[in-house]
């Protein structure tokens, strides 16, 4: 079956999680050293509390689990300071879009392909971020697990594809630049492209993506 959409995993594959702590690291000189570990360490938490939470059943939006990771890096790297987390917190909602990302979207709305957002993270908290990057108006859709307060990669939020959009997994081009996600989008059914942005090895899992990629300009031709 030919592709009718591609899905698009938001934080990481649309959006530079980076970017907020790299982007007050040059006004603020205690994080001038820190900030690359302080980045990995706030996305890492940020990741751990929302399968930890899946597994124990126990749902809260991404926005508090964003904070919470927050909380833990700045702690692990002696930061005691309520009125950084807050400039940290405020940045994240305006998180760029990597710079391949509009002229891509582009692209595929010119060859008549859907293009949605499927992310783990909350309606506001994402809905900023399309905003303040200027590429709501090269999206479709923007689905969120809030609508069955679940986390990736359990298969309730990919079936939302099929269920909002009305496409078939078949259909689908799922692009996602985490491992983890890009492994539970191919149980799904969809066919996957993983961005391999760090140049990681694919990990040990049993559903592997159909594509590999560097960044995203090369999506529209795996269409």
């Amino acid at each position: 079956m030919s592709i009718k959409l591609v899905v698009f995993d938001a934080y990481g594959t649309l959006f530079d999680v980076d970017a907020a702590a790299r982007a007050l690291a040059a006004d603020d000189p205690r994080l001038a050293e820190i900030w690359p570990r302080l980045a990995a360490d706030w996305r890492r938490k940020q990741l751990e509390y929302s399968w930890l939470r899946e597994v124990m059943g126990d749902y809260t939006d991404f926005w508090q689990l964003t904070r919470d990771g927050l909380d833990w890096a700045m702690e692990a790297q002696g930061l005691d300071d309520p009125e950084l987390a807050e400039k940290l917190m405020a940045l994240y909602r305006e998180l760029p879009a990597y710079p391949e990302v509009p002229a891509m979207l582009d692209a595929l709305g010119h060859r008549g392909i859907g293009r949605a957002i499927l992310t783990n993270g909350s309606p506001e908290m994402v809905g900023a971020a399309v905003h303040a990057a200027g590429i709501g108006p090269l999206l479709d859709d923007v689905l969120s697990v809030d609508l069955v307060r679940r986390y990736k990669p359990a298969q309730p939020v990919y079936d939302l594809v099929a269920a909002q959009m009305g496409v078939s997994p078949e259909a689908v081009l799922f692009v996602s630049s985490n491992g983890w996600d890009a492994a539970g989008a191919t149980r799904a059914g969809f066919r996957v492209a993983w961005v391999n942005r760090a140049r990681l090895p694919v990990d040990r899992l049993p559903h592997r993506p159909a594509h590999r990629l560097s960044d995203l300009s090369g999506v529209p031709e795996l269409i």
